[in-house]
């Protein structure tokens, strides 16, 4: 008998695929003003004016308004290559090594399409972003879970559980820093480790970049590109998104060897075929901004509302977070799973947060995650309480 299309068939690449939770919270809290909105990476911090202005220009410029160049605009792929080869001390060519996206997301996929093949294996924090992870399976990957430890009172890499991941089906260690939803925060050694393995076996690094300069603490930027051993082997995927507060614009960008951008750029014109026109100029700003984008006052604020929160969860069973937005409440400890612990925090506290059921595997289901980037330090004060009340 033949198959038809509405019977029931095994789709392995969804195996283990979920949808996010981050959208059924939001819905859940509405637009009551009353609650916290901390479910959702956002920020109400404003994007660089000189974006603004650059994307109000070009809604009527004409060439904005096509599907060319495939790749992104000249001017916009010089920006992001200079960019990456400032922050990692690499000099990237913009004709040849670098491709434009929509979004930093979209480049994440097409890195994985163009690095491995149905049931390679790759290398993956726990936890870890999900929009990550569940792109590896929709990629045909097989994810391998390198989990973070509390060593000291911060999250730090296993990185004997990191080497003993590697086997001979090893394509690829995706890896973002700082990492979402924890916040920790890879030192120059941990890169070195990574670097090592790397090096040894003929693995890529898939570096996300989002929010690799929103570090707390005073702790110095790497660029893995720039650690020894990586410089050849770094895929950098970078955006607009988080950095400049460009969250809307849906522009991102793929910096590396050649020989992997040859074949990410393919994939690109054949996923998405081009990035957002009209945004792209916005972006070109934003990266050129002789002010820096408003990016070091940014982090400034953010990380106000981190103290913020971490003295207000002061008692409580979270591990501090030394970048990003967010950082995680071990509910499992006050007993409840994240799925039970983010409705009672809703429901009783009036505060919105996402549970890290499908972010990892054994980092995960006792895990809510808070976001501080999108409300204000007044809005904050308070939320002890709050948590203290639903839990």
């Amino acid at each position: 008998m033949t198959r038809g299309a509405g019977d029931p068939r095994p789709h392995p690449r969804l195996h283990g695929v979920a949808g996010f939770s981050i959208d059924r919270v939001a819905s859940a809290a509405g637009a009551d003003p009353r609650i916290l909105r901390l479910e959702n990476l956002d920020t109400d911090i404003a994007p660089p004016a000189a974006a603004i202005a650059a994307t109000r220009a070009a809604l009527g410029d004409d060439d904005a308004n096509s599907y060319l160049p495939f790749l992104g605009r000249d001017d916009l792929r010089a920006a992001a290559a200079a960019h990456v080869t400032r922050l990692s001390g690499v000099p990237y060519d913009p004709a040849t090594q670098t491709v434009i996206t929509a979004g930093g997301t979209e480049g994440l996929f097409n890195a994985l399409l163009a690095l491995i093949e149905p049931g390679d294996e790759v290398i993956v924090t726990d936890p870890t972003y999900a929009g990550m992870l569940q792109r590896v399976r929709l990629a045909g990957g097989v994810a391998r879970f390198v989990p973070f430890v509390v060593h000291g009172g911060r999250w730090t890499l296993d990185l004997q559980r990191f080497r003993d991941a590697v086997t001979e089906r090893t394509r690829v260690v995706f890896l973002m820093n700082p990492s979402i939803p924890s916040g920790a925060v890879l030192s120059r050694g941990d890169w070195g480790e990574v670097a090592q393995v790397c090096q040894h076996h003929g693995i890529w690094l898939l570096y996300n970049a989002a929010m690799e300069r929103i570090l707390y603490g005073g702790r110095r930027y790497v660029h893995p590109a720039g650690v020894a051993g990586l410089e050849d082997l770094t895929v950098t995927v970078g955006s607009v998104s988080k950095e400049y507060r460009m969250i809307g614009w849906r522009v991102g960008w793929v910096v590396g060897p050649q020989r992997a951008i040859d074949r990410i750029g393919l994939v690109s014109i054949y996923n998405v075929v081009t990035p957002v026109g009209i945004t792209q100029p916005g972006a070109v700003a934003a990266l050129t901004d002789p002010d820096g984008g408003g990016v070091a006052e940014a982090v400034a604020r953010w990380e106000r509302r981190r103290d913020t929160v971490q003295a207000e969860l002061a008692g409580l069973p979270f591990v501090p977070c030394d970048g990003g937005w967010s950082l995680l409440v071990d509910t499992g400890r006050m007993g409840h799973d994240a799925a039970a612990a983010s409705a009672r925090l809703l429901e009783r506290g009036m505060v919105a947060a996402t549970p890290m059921t499908h972010w990892g595997r054994e980092n995960a289901g006792q895990f809510v995650r808070i976001v501080f980037s999108n409300e204000p330090v007044e809005r904050l004060r308070g939320l002890g309480e709050r948590v203290r009340q639903a839990m």
